[in-house]
């Protein structure tokens, strides 16, 4: 099997792995005995990037979103080609999660909240959950950025990205679903029928990593020699 044959089924497995863990989270979520509410959702969508992340980053470099595969495109840290077939896999692999969402959990609840599609809340315009989704994009990147992509950076796996999703949902979570990941948003959005606003989260995530990887290569990360 050639080496991005590799990498892609790693992409697909990771990405996978979040989708399907974070929309069972917000499913079971609706369910007494759990009620776990946004803190909760927000611990698991974070310990499952970062375990995601860390499982796949010695492969493909655990990239599992298709805004941060953009980011490092835009930084040319990774192939025109190579970020085609990585964009591809995510989706590919946030579909089956997505499937497997709906075949496997409790479909009565999981129908009425599109299996966890991100929506709106109906405070805040389209510009504003675009502004949303890339602020929060931005962190994620950030975390990227500086504690993989930095070569002197601690080793921390995947922890530090998966950790930013905390405070990102806390704070977003009601307002735009503080996806940060076109992937997670497309993957429940293809099962559900649900596209709603599904722009948003791709220009807010996409604009929030490209800005941050740019910043980061050209201002705080240290060159050669330096």
């Amino acid at each position: 099997m050639s080496t991005l044959a590799r990498r892609a089924i790693a992409e697909m497995f990771g990405t996978g792995f979040l989708v399907f863990f974070g929309c069972g989270a917000i499913i079971m979520n609706n369910y007494d005995g759990a009620k776990y509410g946004v803190f909760g959702i927000a611990m698991v969508h974070a310990f499952v990037l970062s375990l995601a992340i860390s499982m796949t980053m010695g492969v493909s470099g655990g990239h599992l979103n298709p805004a941060v595969t953009i980011g490092l495109l835009s930084i040319k840290k990774i192939s025109p080609s190579d970020a085609f077939v990585y964009i591809a896999s995510q989706l590919g692999g946030a579909l089956v999660a997505a499937v497997l969402v709906r075949t496997i959990l409790p479909s009565n609840v999981g129908h009425v909240i599109a299996y966890g599609t991100p929506m709106l809340h109906s405070s805040v315009t389209f510009p504003q959950a675009i502004a949303i989704e890339a602020a929060i994009t931005f962190l994620l990147m950030s975390g990227v950025m500086g504690t993989i992509v930095a070569t002197n950076a601690p080793k921390l796996g995947g922890f530090g990205v998966g950790l930013t999703l905390i405070p990102s949902i806390m704070v977003a979570g009601i307002l735009t679903g503080a996806a940060a990941n076109p992937a997670r948003a497309f993957g429940p959005a293809a099962i559900s029928g649900n596209f709603t606003a599904q722009a948003v989260w791709w220009i807010g995530p996409i604009i929030g990593a490209v800005v941050a990887a740019v910043l980061w290569d050209k201002v705080l990360l240290k060159k050669d020699g330096e």
